[in-house]
């Protein structure tokens, strides 16, 4: 069966490459996911990839998210200036704005830049040093004891990110409507009170989780399949960015239609 896909994909080289890297990725999950020969080193671990992955990427997140809800805030404030429009739409689409696309989505892709390029380059530098092959020697798994607390940590972790972004984005839509006067503050709070759904926070926690998922894991991949010197990974955190984007953007298309359907 795979010499007769191998025919197949071999008279076009772009899909067989495709077919090639979903194969070695979906390889990679199946020995990763795997119980961890020590449990006590796996959450030592864990809690190492949380603090690298989360608390490290914390106050990124802040800045990024306060700046961006003033910005949404006082671009929606100058293009709502209609009478007809309600009082209460800068609050709101800047509220909605947040939670259903900024903070799960354009969040998930700046930590793709730091986080997945991180993780890519650490284990494409183990992967050059030969420091996994030292692991393999030593009979330790390195896909279990090197990507699965990374990948778990990102789940863990991440979604909690989202939910500080989600805050400090309304709150930065506060601080531009006190600071700049380009709506009144009372203004503001009822936009963001005004027909609030609780199910767009669950849809954004959904996304974010599947998000951290892809970012970690193709990272993982790429750096870990690193093969040749300095140079190699270099191209293997550029490479770990531009597919984690891509299927990043296509599973939000895809989680978008599904749960707001």
């Amino acid at each position: 069966m795979i010499f007769q896909i191998m025919s197949i994909f071999g008279k076009n080289a772009v899909m067989f490459k495709i077919f090639k890297e979903f194969s070695g990725y979906f390889f990679m999950l199946r020995k990763t996911f795997t119980r961890p020969q020590k449990m006590k080193i796996f959450f030592r671990r864990f809690f190492e990839e949380v603090e690298a992955i989360g608390l490290d990427s914390l106050g990124l997140v802040a800045i990024l998210s306060i700046f961006m809800g003033g910005v949404i805030l006082i671009q929606s404030a100058y293009n709502f200036q209609n009478p007809l429009i309600p009082a209460y739409a800068e609050g709101l689409a800047t509220r909605d704005s947040m939670l259903l696309e900024f903070s799960p989505t354009i969040i998930s892709l700046i930590l793709v830049g730091k986080v997945g390029s991180s993780i890519a380059s650490e284990l494409g530098t183990m992967r050059v040093t030969e420091q996994i092959d030292a692991l393999q020697i030593m009979g330790v798994d390195p896909m279990n004891y090197l990507i699965l607390p990374k990948v778990m940590a990102g789940v863990f972790i991440i979604p909690f990110l989202i939910v500080i972004s989600m805050f400090l984005g309304v709150y930065g839509g506060y601080l531009a409507s006190v600071l700049t006067d380009a709506i009144p503050a009372g203004r503001y709070i009822y936009g963001i009170q005004y027909g609030f759904e609780p199910y767009y926070v669950v849809y954004a926690l959904i996304k974010t989780v599947v998000f951290a998922f892809i970012l970690t894991s193709v990272s993982a991949y790429h750096g870990y399949k690193t093969q040749g010197g300095a140079l190699e990974v270099g191209r293997s955190s550029t490479k770990a960015v531009v597919y984690s984007t891509i299927v990043i953007i296509f599973f939000n298309l895809v989680l978008t239609k599904l749960l707001l359907n």
